[in-house]
């Protein structure tokens, strides 16, 4: 039987919620049928899967899990930026996850890793399903373009989530939003917290369930076409699709963003020329031990033939 006990950073959520988070590689549906057939307890009793879990509540789950087994898969388009004893860059195409999920389990980075660098299987955290991740220190969307770095030892891996924890990276994305923004540089300072439906984020105002996470961006205005802006933008916190939120809360949304759109935009014959959210990490700036690393990873071609054509 699998035993899990609930940090304060877990506290405050369904427990269908935090199980799916937990076991991403299972379908929330599994998890919802496993916990309507008694196999998941809390604090020793059978609950219902909108149950919130607290901090220090006991989660024991009495059903199997799946093998844990990476599959490796050499077979994508994958651009090696540069690579040393410790550490890999690399451009991540848009429409590629980072790590298996219920859904994908094999075109994922993390497959790919697995193939093409072996001795990184067993460099990841120690949560139950790390081992999906070598070598992963932080993560795009699945349909973000740009650079990725990747710890190649448990070394490096450990340093890197430090820098990445201690916001001692610098990353700056390019994205092409509706609308012209009336302030050509600045900030968005919003706390972010998660949606009910858990797969999106939303500006935390109001009587707000879970954790509230301070989000930090700032932006700059590179150019600017009719009514869409080319914007430079910089993450000084790490939420998930923070630069996304952040930026669709001012209603100023990413072109081609299926969860973060205004309907106003939604049906203009232009916004089916984005395959996907024109968002590019663009930059990486970090220090590992006294070495200073400085990339730089034009956008693809969607993205700049999006901007070149607009009329």
């Amino acid at each position: 039987m699998k035993k899990i006990i609930v940090t304060t950073q877990k506290a405050n959520q369904r427990l269908d919620k935090f199980l799916a988070e937990e076991f991403f590689s299972l379908s929330r549906g599994e998890i919802i049928r496993q916990i309507k057939n008694q196999k998941v307890l809390v604090n020793g009793q059978v609950v219902k899967p909108s149950r919130e879990i607290s901090q220090n509540d006991v989660i024991e789950m009495d059903f199997e899990l799946e093998e844990k087994k990476l599959k490796a898969n050499g077979d994508l388009p994958i651009e090696i930026i540069f690579e040393d004893e410790n550490i890999l860059v690399l451009n991540k195409p848009f429409g590629i996850q980072m790590h298996p999920s219920a859904v994908e389990k094999e075109k994922t980075l993390a497959n790919w890793l697995l193939a093409q660098y072996p001795e990184i299987e067993n460099v990841h955290d120690e949560s139950e399903e790390g081992y999906l991740r070598p070598g992963i220190v932080h993560r795009l969307d699945k349909d973000t373009s740009g650079l990725v770095v990747v710890a190649k030892n448990q070394k490096s891996f450990d340093e890197l989530k430090r820098l990445f924890a201690q916001r001692e990276m610098t990353k700056k994305y390019w994205a092409i939003v509706w609308g012209n923004l009336q302030e050509k540089q600045g900030k968005i300072e919003k706390p972010l917290a998660r949606a009910t439906d858990f797969r999106r984020q939303k500006v935390a105002v109001g009587r707000i369930r879970g954790k509230v996470r301070s989000a930090l961006t700032l932006f700059r205005v590179l150019e600017s076409q009719n009514s869409f802006d080319l914007i430079e933008a910089e993450p000084k916190t790490g939420r998930m699709h923070q630069i996304r939120i952040h930026f669709f809360s001012i209603s100023h949304p990413i072109v081609g963003d299926k969860k973060y759109f205004l309907r106003k935009y939604k049906n203009l014959p232009i916004a089916g020329q984005a395959r996907r959210q024109l968002l590019h990490a663009r930059e990486l700036h970090f220090e590992l031990w006294g070495q200073k690393y400085d990339f730089v990873c034009p956008p693809p071609q969607d993205f700049e033939e999006f901007w070149k054509n607009i009329d």
